[in-house]
């Protein structure tokens, strides 16, 4: 058994000439030239776990606070914690290899935690190839790190999931299990998890400050083949309507929150979508704040998002993908092409702001299936019924069931996990990479188109409007524009 007091959790620094990179609260990762900083819920609610367990916490989100790694070694050096655990991306998992070592070599007696989808799908390669201490796999890596505290502390035995070293040989826990009960997870604190430097730095907010919650964990489709958190979250589960409208209710009142981003997989439905529409609406909570989602295309009725819209959701992100069918169904999208128009069409009549996002560098598909794509998306975008789009190249994460087709099918570029960081495409197939670049490219071209910027014009409302769509649109010619030059 061991002593433990003081824990750090968050993320180390990254420098790189690529940009910003998006490790936090993210499916995809990517490198921004223009700073995105994304609230990540989990770990955060780790830390709130370890603080109400007694332990002097620390939030230590080195990319958000833009250190250097001087800056964050020498905050090591002072504050000595005794455990750090870190949540990886693909990309920069090796670089966070070379930081654990660096650590231990720095403090012997520092205990490093990776967690992570990345570390969920290869658990012993970090183990491996780095002196990393733990690996906590799955998506309730919040939990799992509490467990793992207390099993230093009094011996507390290990739940499903945890792999360690013992007497120099790698073993493992078991399988890691999803039964933890989200109701039992503490409202996080959003003081000791400097909640304000992801406030403002987002393009997905039009009224700041915002901030991002979670309400289920994590898709209830949970069955799309190239996401990354299908890794992490095999079987979905909710929060009771009361625990999140309260959490909601106390963001608004402690730290005048104007815009929520709920960033589950997607959003729930049915009738724990409707109880939650009337509870903010009974607390009034609809006049104080904006609601934004996640949602599946053909998911909910008019009558749904008019209700949605009456009880303050503002924002709904759609993952349109592909406009080819048999992508769709490659990807067990489960959706059909017309349900794409209809759903931002009715979304869009009922007053809520659609947003779409679309992918390029199918391996399958040629510059014909590319030509659809931006065909419907700029429909979509041209009569108004998507206000905001994003774009991005496809990438294969380990673990995912594309990466294991493209495995087997022998198409992946590299295994140099340093380059699945959307600079390039990783599958090889009908398109060079400069044409899926340019399809990207292409794609985000039509925030400039005139009849999209008129739509935009006649929009505006208030000064948020006019604040929102300035952010936005330099957001896409001073960033998302150059992320794929």
């Amino acid at each position: 058994m061991g002593t433990i007091r003081t824990i750090m959790v968050g993320f180390p620094p990254i420098e790189s000439n690529k940009g910003i990179p998006l490790v936090s609260q993210n499916r995809q990762f990517q490198w921004f030239n223009s700073p995105t900083y994304i609230y990540p819920v989990i770990p955060a609610t780790a830390a709130t776990m370890l603080k109400e367990k007694g332990y002097d916490v620390i939030f230590k989100d080195a990319v958000a606070e833009r250190l250097t790694v001087m800056q964050w070694l020498d905050f090591i050096d002072a504050k000595k914690p005794d455990l750090v655990l870190f949540e990886a991306k693909t990309p920069v998992i090796r670089y966070y290899w070379d930081v654990i070592d660096s650590l231990k070599n720095r403090h012997k007696s520092i205990i490093t935690v990776l967690a992570g989808d990345h570390v969920t799908a290869l658990p012993m390669e970090s183990m491996e190839r780095s002196s990393v201490d733990y690996v906590l796999t799955g998506g309730d890596f919040d939990f799992l790190l509490a467990n793992l505290v207390d099993h230093i502390a009094d011996g507390t035995a290990l739940e499903p999931g945890i792999y360690y070293r013992d007497k120099g040989a790698v073993v493992s826990s078991g399988h890691f299990t999803l039964s933890h009960d989200l109701n039992a997870a503490p409202v996080i604190d959003r003081e000791l998890t400097n909640w304000k430097q992801y406030a403002y730095a987002n393009g997905n907010y039009k009224r700041l400050p915002g901030t991002y919650i979670m309400s289920g964990r994590d898709c209830w489709h949970h069955a799309c083949t190239f996401c990354s958190w299908t890794t992490l979250f095999p079987n979905f589960r909710v929060r009771a309507v009361d625990h999140v409208v309260d959490e909601i209710e106390s963001l608004v009142t402690r730290f005048h929150i104007r815009e929520v981003m709920d960033d589950t997989g997607c959003f729930p439905i049915g009738s724990w979508l409707h109880n939650f529409c009337d509870e903010l609406i009974r607390r009034k909570l609809n006049r104080r704040v904006t609601i934004d989602c996640n949602m599946r295309f053909g998911a909910l009725t008019y009558d749904e998002y008019r209700h949605m819209r009456k009880a303050g959701f503002r924002f709904i992100l759609f993952g349109l993908e592909s406009a080819n069918q048999a992508t769709l169904d490659r990807v067990v999208k489960r959706l059909s092409v017309s349900d794409i128009l209809a759903s931002c069409r009715d979304a869009k009549r009922a007053g809520l702001s659609p947003h779409i996002t679309v992918m390029f560098g199918y391996p399958w598909e040629n510059e014909d299936d590319v030509a659809r794509t931006i065909a419907l998306s700029r429909e979509l975008m041209i009569k108004g019924y998507a206000h905001t789009m994003q774009a991005t190249i496809v990438i294969p994460y380990p673990g995912t069931p594309l990466f294991d087709e493209c495995d087997r099918a022998d198409i992946l570029v590299t295994r140099d996990w340093e380059r699945y960081d959307m600079r390039e495409p990783i599958m090889t197939g009908k398109m060079d990479a400069a044409a899926i670049k340019r399809a990207v490219q292409e794609l985000y071209s039509l925030s400039f188109h005139p009849r999209f910027l008129l739509h935009k014009l006649l929009s505006l409302r208030d000064a948020d409007d006019i604040a929102y769509y300035y952010r936005a649109f330099r957001k896409v010619f001073f960033g998302h524009l150059k992320d794929f030059s």
